[in-house]
């Protein structure tokens, strides 16, 4: 009798195990959907300084709001990017634009407007994830530029002109130019690198170790460069963001 009742049970257990992986795989999907990003680029900044030319690149992921209330807006994922130009000296590209104040949401755009602007025509948003090659990215498109005089004190922040990087780096040094590329989206949660997808570039905390702390350390590095609107803003997205 009981080797009955346990074969009962053990068949109603196994009737429930298709319609419960069924769901469990619906769930995981729809997570997928809608965290997994529309598109990553690569960010790419090169310098000309008196001992040759230097550069660094950042991968960033673009995320629109899939979610069902849809009160979400579109994000970047990532880190500013850090150039180790020698000599003691830097130069990062933020996560932000100057548009009278301070603008966190245009480095979502970035890539989408620069190649735009490459081919002179509208670029669907939908369509950026099937696109290739390296585009230029110039004029309003350069996020803010800065350099830190000490990286310990956020402080010593300044910024760096496009056109005029001797003025604040010294002799010789030039910004070569930014381009942007667009790179494989790979297979969210598992972009590790390789085949699975390029992976969020992080590496910003390590070489500002302030970011860490607590503490308003990038807002008051932002407003040592004397940029605007800075308290209308989480200063910290300007240079990581997760």
């Amino acid at each position: 009798m009981n080797l009955i009742l346990r074969a009962g049970e053990d068949e109603m257990n196994f009737k429930w195990f298709g319609p419960l992986a069924l769901l469990a795989a619906l769930v995981i999907g729809d997570q997928i959907r809608i965290n997994r990003p529309a598109h990553k680029y690569r960010l790419m900044v090169e310098v000309e300084t008196p001992q040759g030319r230097r550069s660094a690149s950042g991968v960033l992921a673009v995320h629109p709001d899939r979610s069902y209330t849809r009160r979400g807006q579109t994000r970047t994922l990532g880190d500013a990017v850090f150039v180790e130009l020698g000599q003691g000296k830097n130069l990062v590209a933020l996560l932000a634009h100057v548009d009278n104040n301070l603008v966190l949401d245009d480095i979502n755009y970035v890539a989408l407007r620069a190649y735009a602007e490459a081919s002179g025509k509208r670029v669907p948003f939908s369509e950026m994830s099937r696109l290739t090659g390296i585009v230029p990215v110039k004029g309003a498109l350069i996020p803010v530029l800065v350099s830190f005089a000490d990286l310990a004190a956020p402080g010593s922040a300044k910024v760096v002109p496009p056109d005029g990087a001797e003025a604040v780096l010294g002799k010789g040094y030039r910004l070569q130019g930014l381009t942007t590329e667009v790179v494989p989206n790979g297979y969210w949660p598992l972009d590790f690198g390789g085949v699975l997808g390029a992976p969020v570039t992080r590496g910003i905390q390590a070489k500002l170790p302030w970011l860490s702390g607590a503490g308003d350390s990038a807002a008051a590095a932002l407003r040592a460069a004397g940029l605007p609107g800075v308290d209308a803003i989480d200063a910290r997205e300007a240079f990581t963001r997760k």
